[in-house]
């Protein structure tokens, strides 16, 4: 399952501590077909120490994962990666150590720690996270620091909720954001998760930020094939998926941008267990990869999974080295 599943309810502290439906929250990045974990073997060299990075299961994570391991190995580090395809599972294990290294989202990561800290209602009633990257890692250093975690700088790759439409519908009516669709008067009717009705970052956003005309809900999913091909055939107008969808192309889709930041900054970071992982080492190494990403270059390495069948490995692999970021 794709982390297109995980945007929807990031801001909701009480959701993301269950299901992060998303952030870019569906099912989330805690949920994935299989369940359960799973640990790939330590590579070698190792001068500067082992360490384990976790992964959440879904294609996006498993190739963070991979870029996180082996340019961290490329700094002298022995990695390896463990698989855990549930944040109530894996957070506790990066706050005892057992996982050192996890690539996150920020908003999401945030108020998870908000519902786990302050509890489930305090967190919804006054959620931390925000459109504002700056200040939701704020928020997020602050309740990460007491645990034990360490949140690093966040870079401009971001997973969060995004809405699409057919190239052919965008172009006849003009669209390019969504302040154009709400302008345009049209009404559309939203392939998504049937939670789109009541979460405040789908239909109801939609409607009071834009002025969209949401006429309703077809409960196919978040970002899943049946959603796109609904809209692709007409029967819908607009699906909610992620802004790292790297199928959308294949059915004539187009995002509309999200011109008035309705969704939070669901960034990429790593965080870490500051105590085995905390060094300027580590976090210099890491830093370069969040430096170089870019959401396009997200949706590129997940189609490269995804479409071209190829590891998540290789294709870290392959980038670290087309960038110049770990020695060929």
């Amino acid at each position: 399952m794709s982390k297109s599943t995980r945007v929807l309810g990031a801001a909701l502290g009480a959701v993301a501590l269950t299901a992060s439906l998303t952030a870019c929250g569906g099912d989330s990045l805690e949920q994935t077909k299989d369940g359960g974990s799973s640990a790939s073997a330590p590579s070698e060299g190792g001068k500067g120490g082992k360490l384990v990075i976790g992964a959440a299961g879904f294609t996006e994570s498993n190739v963070l994962a991979e870029l996180y391991a082996q340019v961290l190995r490329d700094a002298g580090y022995s990695t390896s990666i463990t698989t855990v395809n549930n944040r109530e599972l894996y957070e506790p294990s990066l706050e005892k150590g057992e996982i050192d290294v996890v690539p996150e989202y920020a908003a999401t990561l945030a108020e998870f720690l908000n519902a786990k800290v302050n509890g489930s209602k305090e967190a919804t009633d006054k959620p931390v996270a925000s459109s504002d990257v700056a200040a939701t890692v704020a928020a997020l250093e602050k309740l990460a620091a007491p645990l034990g975690l360490k949140a690093l700088a966040a870079g401009s790759a971001v997973d969060q909720n995004a809405f699409a439409v057919t190239k052919e519908f965008a172009a006849k009516n003009n669209l390019k954001t969504l302040s154009d669709l709400g302008a345009s008067g049209l009404k559309v009717k939203i392939a998504a998760g049937d939670e789109c009705a009541v979460r405040p970052f789908c239909a109801p956003g939609l409607k009071k930020t834009y002025g969209i005309d949401v006429s309703g809900i077809d409960p196919k999913g978040v970002g899943t094939p049946q959603a796109k091909q609904a809209v692709k055939d007409g029967a819908d107008q607009l699906v909610l998926t992620t802004t790292t969808d790297a199928t959308l192309d294949g059915y004539g889709l187009v995002l509309l941008e999200d011109d008035k930041k309705l969704q939070n900054a669901d960034n990429v970071l790593p965080v870490v267990n500051a105590k085995d992982a905390g060094a300027p080492e580590v976090a210099a190494a890491l830093d370069k990869i969040t430096k170089a990403l870019t959401t396009a270059d997200l949706v590129e390495l997940n189609r490269k999974v995804d479409a071209e069948r190829a590891k998540p490995a290789d294709v870290a692999k392959a980038y670290l080295e087309s960038k110049g970021l770990v020695k060929k």
